[in-house]
């Protein structure tokens, strides 16, 4: 049962037209829908407690009217009460009407709860509110939500969908008070809640005036891109108007207020009619505004033009087929089958979306716009063409861009099939769809306890393997692990081979396993893994809280799809997790010996990295590698999940490929665990190795100065006619130089941001005794200094980390190094030298340069010298 409520207070609506598309997705899954119009809400629309009467012919048959029940019995319940706390408690702050306000809102809360229990609720659907015209409505939402979820166990049921925020809606006339808006009910943070924005700008403001809400989504309004023809049912559309057949019609479906200034349509054709024939057909209540419908009757009666405008009232928003609708009358796509022309001039603050125009767009009619507020964010930005007026009535040169487009119909039939091609990519059905599914129609298994990332880019030769290994994971006494308890969320990266379909064909063919295909659009790794474990996050808080797994806690996996994982590895890290309580595991990563058989000195520099690795991460847990690694849902909340960071690469913008680690980082410094699994092992691809061998000899692996970004790895992707790079030994001098950067890497990253994120680490026996007292206690002064010296009150990038790591790495090399040598083999060896700049530096000044050195972000020596990202 979905009973959703809209705050537009009128029966046809864009809001009423939105709540109606996407509970169209939720009927045909089953759901009854029933629907509050909010007449009981908004003072200004004058239909306080007015009864239905023939709104529901203006709606879909599957959607039922069903009002909050008995408002009108609420003592001092009504629009002048409304009004009052509007002005006084909203706009002005005067909170003398809060007692009242509290006494209101607990009783219309009441009267929620009786009717969400009467008919079953299961789902709402809030549209617009938080546009703060009666807060006592949205304290009461707010506070059903509370109760009627806990006392159901229901997880996030509530998808509450603003389209008005304050500073959309006529911001400039002060209604609702001033910034950062005071009295308007904050934004609820509350695990039934999921909050749906239009677009990025609208999530980006939302956000930053609810900096505690961490779940917001954007769902553009979604439009049926079918082209609107003339049909046998409704070829009469325009005799029924007394539209000439020839004549051009310019189509506008608005609300008849100041505020969509269709006065400016009227001068329009005034300014048209000399040289065509024109008509203006205006659907909308004529009713709603008598003072503004007879304000523009005498405007067109003035210039003359009165009878080329047709007041044709309200048309049903059929979006589902033509014709004549399911209750009677003439729909929305009768007119657009007619229409030469849509119009959507309305004022610059007004309108927050557009819906006309989207309609136009996919129903393949061009339209002309002003340039309102928001209309560059919405539609001028992604390229779709139209005539737009910039100035408050229409000027000669717009009227003369519109005549042409009106006369031109090669023109206007291309413009109409480049918006709608445009228009299927951006505001498809499948847009609101997919994420819908995703989040709210497709729920998690109620055992669910990690979901595995898996971020894909043109990876079909290798999904299979991967898709094998995770499917056969054992339990740890090696039976099948339950398939309940994991799931796969496969992320494309604009793959352009069978990846999408073979995952698909996989999860047709093992339905016992849940896979989920999630796209992302910008191009990157970091990118895929932050929004497959957004994506995985967000399912899993809306699990009812009587689900078998909902006390438990919620692990998000990261995996690599060319790396492979041992049979055990999730069970293994599963028990790791659960038993240590902490907020990251770590996996053991590894490369099998025989893949670089003949290759003995390749082989010995990899060797040794992964002892000093097993030492480092025995210590201190390790970071996060995204090859493999299990954060906890919390953690991973708690921190805003992986944040993306761009750095500058040939004058472009590239992310930043370091994002496991920046991750780990973040999660650290918030006091989050970590906790090393070697028994979660991981097979790390030889090809990482192998086709980058170069680059790793220099260090450069992944970068240079500076710059850290993830390279095509993959055999067929280089610069050899298509073949794979040749396999080869490393020479004495080139083993060398890959073991000095590899250790060079290894070491700050390992044995010296740990200290920095938790100094009081080398007051623990462990760690005392692998670096010895006297360097654990002259390495704990230093930090204390380097600490007070550069401020640093957080590590959360990676860079904030890197400088002060590199200076304790100069500092303490020998020291460290002997007690590497100790804990992992004499054959790790000593420091390698030092950069030529920092040679012959007087020893007193040495720590003084060091400082300067690891500080030049100008020309990132430093980071050329560490290896910047990485070896083995």
């Amino acid at each position: 049962m979905l009973w959703g409520v809209s705050f537009d207070a009128t029966p046809i609506s864009g809001v009423v037209v939105e709540f109606v598309k996407i509970a169209r997705h939720f009927h045909d899954r089953g759901y009854e829908v029933h629907l509050d119009l909010g007449y009981d809400i908004k003072a200004d629309k004058n239909r306080f407690f007015r009864p239905y009467h023939d709104e529901a012919r203006l709606l879909p048959p599957w959607v039922r009217l069903s009002r909050i029940p008995a408002l009108d019995s609420i003592d001092g319940y009504d629009a002048s009460l409304v009004t009052a706390v509007l002005q006084e408690v909203v706009e002005k702050g005067d909170l003398r009407l809060m007692p009242e306000v509290e006494r209101i809102t607990d009783a219309i809360c009441e009267r929620l709860l009786t009717l969400w229990e009467e008919i079953g609720v299961t789902r709402v659907l809030v549209e617009n509110g938080t546009l703060p015209e009666n807060i006592m409505v949205t304290r009461a939402l707010q506070r059903a939500i509370t109760v009627y979820g806990a006392r159901h166990g229901l997880g996030r049921f509530v998808l509450w969908r603003d389209h008005d925020l304050m500073w959309q809606s006529e911001p400039g006339n002060g209604k609702y008070g001033s910034p950062p808006y005071p009295h308007v009910p904050p934004l609820l943070d509350s695990g039934h809640l999921r909050y749906l924005a239009l677009h990025e700008r609208a999530r980006e403001l939302t956000q930053a005036w609810a900096p505690h809400v961490r779940h917001i989504d954007v769902l553009p309004n979604a439009f049926p891109c079918r082209v609107a023809e003339v049909t046998p049912a409704n070829a009469s559309f325009r005799a029924a108007h007394g539209i000439p057949a020839g004549a051009r019609l310019i189509a506008r479906t608005t609300r008849i207020i100041p505020q969509k200034r269709i006065d400016r349509d009227i001068r329009l054709v005034a300014a048209l009619a000399p040289t065509m024939d024109v008509r203006l057909f205006v659907a909308g209540d004529t009713g709603e505004n008598p003072g503004e419908y007879r304000r523009l009757t005498a405007l067109a009666a003035g210039l003359g033009v009165s009878e080329r405008i047709v007041f044709g009232g309200w048309l049903t928003p059929d979006t589902e087929a033509t014709g004549v609708a399911p209750g009677g009358g003439w729909s929305v796509r009768d007119l657009l089958a007619h229409a030469d022309l849509v119009s959507f001039l309305t004022s610059y603050d007004y309108e927050s979306y557009g819906n006309p125009v989207g309609e136009a767009i996919a129903a393949g009619v061009p339209y002309l716009t002003s340039d309102y507020e928001l209309y560059s964010t919405v539609y001028g930005d992604k390229g779709f063409r139209a005539p737009v007026l910039r100035d408050d009535l229409p000027t000669p040169t717009f009227v003369s861009e519109v005549a042409h487009l009106l006369n031109d119909d090669t023109l206007r039939a291309a413009t109409a099939e480049h918006n709608h091609r445009l228009g299927e990519q951006h505001f498809g059905r499948t847009t609101a769809a997919e994420l819908l599914d995703r989040l709210v129609l497709t729920p998690m298994g109620a055992r669910t306890r990690l979901s595995v990332v898996l971020p894909v880019y043109n990876e079909a030769a290798n999904l299979p393997a991967v898709l094998d290994s995770l499917y056969g994971q054992r339990d740890l006494d090696g039976g099948r692990l339950d398939p309940e308890l994991y799931e796969i969320v496969l992320v494309d990266n604009n793959s352009t081979d069978d990846t999408v379909a073979l995952a698909k064909r996989y999860a047709a063919e093992h339905p016992d396993l849940a896979v989920h295909v999630v796209h992302e659009p910008e191009q990157g790794v970091s990118c895929a893994r932050r929004t497959g474990m957004l994506f995985a996050a967000e399912r899993s808080t809306g699990r009812p809280a009587t689900a078998p797994a909902a006390g438990e806690r919620f692990y998000l996996v990261s995996a690599d799809a060319d790396c492979k994982v041992d049979p055990r590895w999730l069970s293994t890290l599963l028990s790791a997790m659960d038993g240590s309580g902490a907020a990251i595991g770590v996996c053991d990563y590894y490369y099998r010996e025989e893949h670089f058989a003949g290759r003995p000195r390749l082989w010995d520099a990899i060797e040794r990295t992964l002892r000093c690795r097993a030492v480092a991460f025995s210590l201190f847990g390790g970071f996060p590698d995204g090859k493999g690694f299990a954060v906890e849902r919390e953690a991973h909340d708690r921190v805003g999940g992986i944040e993306i960071f761009y750095q500058l690469e040939h004058g472009r913008f590239v992310n930043h490929l370091s994002d496991d680690w920046d991750f780990g980082i973040k999660v650290s410094a918030l006091g989050g665990s970590r906790v090393y699994v070697p028994g979660s092992r991981v097979e790390i691809n030889p090809r990482r190795v192998d086709h980058a061998l170069d680059e790793v000899i220099e260090g450069k692996a992944y970068g240079s100065h500076g710059t850290i970004v993830m390279r095509d790895i993959r055999p067929e992707a280089d610069d050899c006619g298509g073949e794979a790079a040749p396999v080869r030994d490393l020479t004495e001098e080139e083993a060398l130089r890959a073991w000095q950067f590899s250790i060079k890497d290894f070491l700050p990253k390992n044995l010296l941001l740990p200290l920095l994120l938790d100094p009081e680490l080398l007051a623990t026996a462990p760690v005392r005794e692998f670096f010895g007292d006297e360097l654990a206690d002259a390495l704990r002064r230093r930090i204390a200094e380097i600490v007070d010296e550069m401020r640093i009150v957080d590590f959360t990038p990676i860079h904030a980390y890197k400088t002060p790591s590199f200076r304790l790495y100069f500092e303490f090399a020998d020291e460290l190094f002997a007690r590497l040598r100790a804990a992992a083999g004499d054959d790790i060896g000593f420091p390698p030298p030092l950069p030529d700049c920092l040679a012959d530096i007087p020893r007193e000044r040495f720590r003084e340069f060091v400082h300067y050195y690891c500080e030049d972000r100008e020309s990132g020596e430093a980071h050329d010298y560490f290896g910047n990202g990485g070896v083995f």
